[in-house]
């Protein structure tokens, strides 16, 4: 079965970057199809218009459509990690080359696009039926940058942080 929404992002000429960036960042990649610009277009004949692809078990599709709005916090994606390895995979990635780290698990890759960054952890520390140690995390997350899951479990604890 196909996906039947499927977020669009709109580069102004380097989609084909973009793809190539994520590629070789997420394990499962899978190419499904792409368009190139011919003769006469916006854009050089040759580069490409459109691509569909999926990672991690989710499509996107890219166009270079020339000058647009810019990528902004309203759009981001949520990785949500296994462990604190797999937190520090994605977000040394995605924050290399350009990459801006903000706050609170969030970033900004090369390209503009913000992505969270999440340990399964700190929803789950968040729901605690302890309000006490839900507040004492959710304190914990909100002077990170990148999340610490040691760090959100010792505040969870009431361990100094």
């Amino acid at each position: 079965m196909s996906q039947k929404i499927i977020p669009s992002l709109w580069y102004e000429t380097n989609a084909e970057e973009a793809i190539a960036f994520y590629a070789g960042i997420f394990d499962d990649y899978k190419a499904i199809a792409e368009s190139r610009y011919g003769p006469g277009a916006p854009l050089p004949e040759g580069t490409l218009l459109s691509a569909t692809f999926e990672l991690a078990g989710v499509q996107f599709m890219v166009i270079n459509g020339g000058p647009h709005d810019k990528f902004n916090d309203a759009v981001s994606f949520y990785v949500e990690c296994e462990d604190q390895a797999e937190v520090d995979k994605y977000w040394n990635a995605l924050t290399a080359d350009g990459g801006a780290e903000v706050q609170c698990g969030w970033l900004k890759d090369k390209f503009g696009m913000s992505w969270q960054i999440v340990p399964k952890q700190l929803n789950e520390y968040l729901g605690d039926p302890d309000p006490e140690r839900a507040q004492r995390v959710m304190q914990a997350m909100l002077q990170m940058v990148k999340i610490d899951i040691e760090g959100l479990r010792a505040a969870r604890d009431g361990a100094t942080v």
